[in-house]
């Protein structure tokens, strides 16, 4: 083999194994970088940890809040509606009662149930409705036979009413029913619902 050939085969052999020194030392350098890579993600992640998920967290207590509170402010609106309707049913056959002998007392359970502008109302007008009662020895008894809620609110109920009364009277002995429709505002004074209007339908 000549010199020529000889060098050749000299340089080949330490050019490839540059070429593979220089590969490997590339290897590592990619091997080095991934590492600096994934560390250079890791704040992020710990930052979108620590930032998003408490906010997500935030989020979902509001939204569970508030659907709480909803539901929370709905049992209010339905218990105060049934405690003022069963309190409507009660008075109103209180208010549609009556017996000649027991005036002063009907009256007083009357005025006991009202409030505002309905109180004031049957104060003024109890007087010359007294006297009428007594001297047409008039006897009444009421019977609510279906009753709904018109309009809620924790403070304020509107209830319809529907009575069949009994009367009887001097000038007509015999029983007889007469049916009305009431509607009755109920106003929760005190703790207590009594009526601040009285209107027959």
């Amino acid at each position: 083999m000549g010199d020529d050939d000889k060098g050749d085969d000299e340089g080949n052999d330490k050019g490839n194994d540059k070429g593979d020194d220089e590969d490997e030392d590339g290897g590592a350098l990619l091997k080095r970088k991934r590492p600096e890579t994934e560390r250079a993600k890791r704040p992020w992640r710990r930052y979108l940890r620590r930032s998003v998920l408490p906010a997500l967290l935030i989020a979902a207590l509001a939204v569970s809040g508030l659907l709480g509170w909803r539901q929370w402010q709905d049992h209010q609106l339905k218990v105060a509606g049934e405690q003022a309707q069963q309190a409507a049913i009660a008075y109103a056959q209180v208010l549609t009662s009556i017996d000649s002998n027991k005036v002063d007392e009907n009256f007083k359970q009357v005025l006991d149930g009202a409030t505002g502008e309905f109180k004031d109302m049957y104060t003024q007008s109890s007087v010359k409705l007294r006297q009428l009662l007594i001297d047409n020895k008039a006897t009444a008894h009421g019977v609510v036979v279906d009753s709904a809620v018109q309009s809620e609110s924790t403070d304020r109920v509107v209830v319809l009413l529907f009575i069949d009364q009994t009367v009887t009277n001097t000038a007509a002995p015999d029983p007889r029913v007469d049916r009305s429709r009431i509607k009755m505002t109920m106003e929760k004074v005190d703790g207590r619902w009594r009526a601040s209007k009285v209107q027959l339908l």
